[in-house]
């Protein structure tokens, strides 16, 4: 086995050499590896690792995996309902059971005993039971529309006719039923899930380990990060779950360099099949704006946090302040890493030069022309409804705004609806009434600014509001003189009468007309193109159907996969990054940054055994991964858990659009780190023996 790996790793070698040295080759992985379980990669598993996966392996690695909640992965690893998925992934549900006294995020949390388990209301894991494929009757039914918006229609009704006939059959029932489409449109499956909801928290690292490194070290490797929380799952009696059937057993030594590793989770969402018209606009406009967006108000409630640091009494709210800042930085440097791949010659050269290889096998079809001209159409609206839409992030200003315009919609038909315009009403008085002038100011003045940076050339929108005011005089003007910034009275008095919103000139009513109709504008623009882009994208992507087949994998839809890859190293800043990483790497860092947050570490972790030093962290494979896998276990071929996945390394970044084989890792914490860290800091014997089975 020894040699078949060092063999495999000189092939892998060899054909990252030759994907470097040919900058604009297309390879059909550039697609990636993110298979699906109806099309199993049977052969390729078997050519590339000589690996003979039969139905049996599938279908148990497949009921071992999890779906968490609705944003992360997670697996069994225990007969008993033992769930493992990551501390990021938990967190925030996780704090919601603290008690007096508590405070998970400096502590930690173990339940020493069975009954110490926590509930989490409204927490629940997945599991998919049964697939079926629809293609061929979803196919059929949208053969017989006149049009891509009747086709979108035929395809909802008969997607949603099928759920309810399966739901009747008995194998079915019980089950959460969820239509998922492929190669847009190329193939359609129904999932059936089984949920748990009485899901109870085992152990949670504190958050100086399971966020170590922070931002700075977020997306990088060597990394250090103790990423990982255990749940567990209880039957309707309130007993552990039985799942002696399906679990991945704990190996805490089960890889090297070369393994063969497989990571099965739920990748949330990739963009592969998008034409270079389309990236190049995402380029230019959607990851531009969104970009600056979020690092705008990521830098804002950064400045809130660190006053409310100063504040004893506001250590739950910035408990929560800091959770949301943390995932705005995580976005911002997994978009950053978008752009820069869109910015890259080399891969939008390979993003070309596929899309030239499907095009040569389409017979002069136009849709790849025809889509771009679409584009070019609602580039005008672009920064419109990437900026002007109502969010919590853009300020209750910018809410009221939307919720005015909508109001005076309302009363100006002649069939009114009395109900709505009261509950209009009341929605418009409770926001008024519960405004932050401070916060809302400068939330205000940086829309404003975003505005008089990203509009697009020509449009007149913020001319019209400010009127030759400049931002900090308009904003200033707003908050005197608007009657939706005063007192509860006022604002009720206001909107007793309709005349007094159709004639008003209150500068907030005279912004409200402006913003919201421009935004609704953007947005029927793209509405009303909608479905034919969508008709585009299908043709297109059936191009590319009919040249591989299923030997390319869909895009990421947050439905399971099972990406294949190998323990491997790589090369950056001019030298070799290890496989794996220790504990006396995560101390050095520790004090080479002089015991400061994001390397903290809390006290019981200060005076570390040796054998914890010496055990593994963290580990890198060359696994197809994207948002959604986080929580994911990463396997051996026996089956077993060697890892978790948390993380990918920097050059995987532009993952969303294409998968790059040469430099692109998937970042895990080790079985063995988890194990070190169960045995020698938390004393979790109990939890120690559930995994290893002793």
């Amino acid at each position: 086995m020894r040699l078949y790996r060092t063999l495999l790793l000189i092939v892998l070698s060899a054909i990252s050499f030759y994907c470097h040295s040919q900058a604009q080759e297309a390879s059909p992985f550039d697609f990636g590896r993110m298979w699906t379980f109806e099309q199993p990669p049977t052969d390729w598993f078997k050519e590339a690792y000589g690996i003979e996966a039969d139905q049996a392996w599938f279908d148990d690695v497949r009921k071992s995996s999890l779906k968490f909640a609705s944003w992360c992965s997670a697996s069994f690893v225990s007969p008993n309902g033992l769930i493992m998925t990551n501390h990021h992934c938990s967190r925030d549900v996780a704090i919601s059971v603290q008690e007096a006294g508590e405070n998970f995020d400096n502590n930690g949390y173990y339940a020493s005993e069975l009954s110490d388990e926590r509930r989490v209301a409204d927490l629940f894991v997945e599991q998919l039971i049964k697939v079926a494929d629809i293609t061929e009757r979803v196919l059929d039914a949208k053969s017989k529309a006149s049009s891509d918006v009747e086709a979108l229609e035929v395809e909802s009704a008969t997607l949603e006719a099928i759920k309810t006939e399966y739901s009747e059959r008995m194998e079915w029932k019980d089950l959460r039923l969820q239509t998922v489409s492929f190669y847009s449109g190329g193939k359609y499956s129904l999932y059936g899930y089984k949920k748990y909801d009485d899901i109870r928290l085992v152990l949670i690292p504190e958050n100086d380990l399971g966020f170590y490194g922070g931002d700075p070290d977020n997306f990088t490797f060597p990394r250090y990060n103790l990423d990982c929380t255990f749940w567990r799952a209880y039957d309707e009696s309130g007993k552990p779950l039985d799942t002696s059937k399906h679990y991945y057993e704990f190996n805490i030594d089960g890889i090297e360099e070369g393994t063969p590793v497989f990571v099965v989770g739920n990748p949330g969402r990739t963009e592969r099949y998008r034409t270079t018209a389309q990236l190049e606009y995402d380029r230019d406009y959607r990851f531009k704006h969104l970009l600056r967006w979020l690092t705008n108000r990521r830098d804002l409630m950064q400045e809130d946090y660190n006053k409310m640091q100063e504040d004893p009494s506001k250590e739950r709210e910035a408990q929560d302040v800091l959770s949301t800042i943390n995932n705005l930085s995580n976005s911002i440097k997994a978009y950053n890493g978008i752009m820069g791949g869109l910015h890259n010659p080399k891969l939008m050269g390979r993003k070309k030069a596929m899309e030239d290889k499907i095009k040569s096998n389409s017979q002069g079809l136009s849709y790849w022309t025809d889509l771009e001209n679409e584009y070019k159409k609602l580039e005008p609206h672009a920064w419109a409804i990437n900026l002007l839409g109502a969010s919590s992030l853009r300020g209750k200003a910018l809410q009221l705004l939307h919720k005015l315009g909508s109001y005076k919609q309302l009363i100006s038909v002649d069939d009114k609806n009395e109900e709505e315009i009261k509950l209009a009403k009341e929605g418009l008085v409770e926001l008024a009434t519960d405004i932050d002038m401070a916060k809302e100011k400068k939330l205000l003045k940086l829309l404003l600014t975003e505005m008089k940076e990203e509009s697009y050339p020509g449009d007149n929108t913020l001319s019209r509001m400010m009127d030759g005011n400049s931002i900090d005089g308009y904003v200033n003007e707003i908050f005197k003189n608007s009657v939706f910034l005063k007192s509860d009275a006022n604002v009720e008095k206001f909107l007793s009468k309709d005349k007094n919103i159709k004639k008003s000139k209150d500068p907030l009513i005279k912004a409200a007309d402006i913003i919201y109709s421009r935004y609704n504008e953007s947005a029927s623009a793209f509405q009303e193109s909608s479905a034919y882009r969508k008709g585009l994208e299908a043709k297109i992507a059936n191009q590319a159907f009919n040249v591989f087949g299923t030997s390319l994998p869909p895009d990421a839809t947050f439905t399971l996969r099972i990406s294949d890859g190998i323990v491997a190293n790589y090369e950056y800043n001019g030298t070799v990054a290890p496989i794996k990483t220790t504990y006396f790497g995560m101390y050095d860092r520790h004090y080479a940054n002089n015991k400061q947050f994001p390397w903290s570490l809390p006290e019981r972790w200060t005076n570390p055994p040796m054998e914890l030093l010496q055990s593994p962290l963290n580990f890198v494979s060359t696994n197809d991964i994207i948002g959604g896998n986080s929580g994911s276990a990463i396997i051996n071929q026996k089956g077993e858990a060697v890892g978790l996945i948390f993380d990918g390394n920097i050059e995987s970044l532009p993952g969303n659009f294409i998968f790059d084989e040469e430099h692109n890792r998937s970042v895990s914490v080790h079985a063995g780190g988890i194990h070190a860290a169960l045995k020698h800091i938390y004393k979790a014997e109990r939890i120690i023996e559930e995994l290893m089975g002793s």
